[in-house]
């Protein structure tokens, strides 16, 4: 048997090729590059997933004070997040790394980002309850819809975006915008405008 010492090393070796790994698929989501699902590839994000669903349970199922959530939130997107932020559990996400969160955003409970393809979230942004953010699509050729296609979210500053919105892929949305309850955005959303509705449609200036 392996002296402990080593056993620490040989895990510290194997983290390191995922950390590699990790950067390998960063670097496909960001470019768009559509990610075949071989061995490897579901290798690599099962572990992320996992990594992702280990911190979320431990952000949903015991009770944390501010602090505490700040300082688990910023290990679930590997980067800090600012001393304002605010999240409501349950909150859900199967990667974490590809999330960015700038200063005085809230999020609120039931929550579900779907982040591989990146999530940018300006400054003084509101989340209401139950909005998904996804950012992948799948190949649509039947022997092939395993891949993915990753395409950024885009939040600009002062968003306020209400429950039960859900954000599809490569949609930009600019800042002062006001998102209805329970629309569906397919399309960039231009500054200072409100839109609601399935698709999401323009239904006034914001009034400022």
């Amino acid at each position: 048997m392996l002296p402990n010492h080593s056993t620490i090393n040989i895990t510290h070796f194997n983290i390191h090729l995922y950390m590699l790994k990790l950067k390998e698929l960063l670097k496909i989501f960001n470019e768009g590059s559509e990610l075949e699902m071989d061995e490897d590839a579901a290798e690599a994000c099962n572990y992320y997933s996992q990594e992702a669903q280990k911190i979320t349970c431990e952000i949903n199922y015991e009770y944390h004070n501010l602090d505490e959530i700040r300082q688990l939130f910023s290990k679930l997107i590997d980067k800090e997040v600012s001393e304002d932020f605010r999240v409501f559990p349950p909150f859900t996400t199967d990667f974490g790394k590809n999330i960015h969160i700038g200063k005085n955003v809230f999020i609120n409970s039931g929550c579900r980002f779907q982040d591989q393809g990146g999530i940018y979230i300006g400054d003084n942004v509101l989340i209401g309850h139950n909005v998904v953010l996804a950012t992948l699509n799948h190949n649509e050729n039947p022997q092939k819809r395993g891949n993915l296609i990753p395409s950024p979210i885009i939040i600009g500053n002062d968003v306020w975006i209400g429950s039960s919105v859900t954000v599809i892929p490569g949609v930009t949305i600019g800042d002062g915008a006001i998102i209805a309850a329970g629309a569906v955005v397919t399309k960039d959303i231009a500054k200072n405008t409100v839109v609601g509705g399935i698709p999401a449609r323009y239904i006034r200036d914001v009034k400022l």
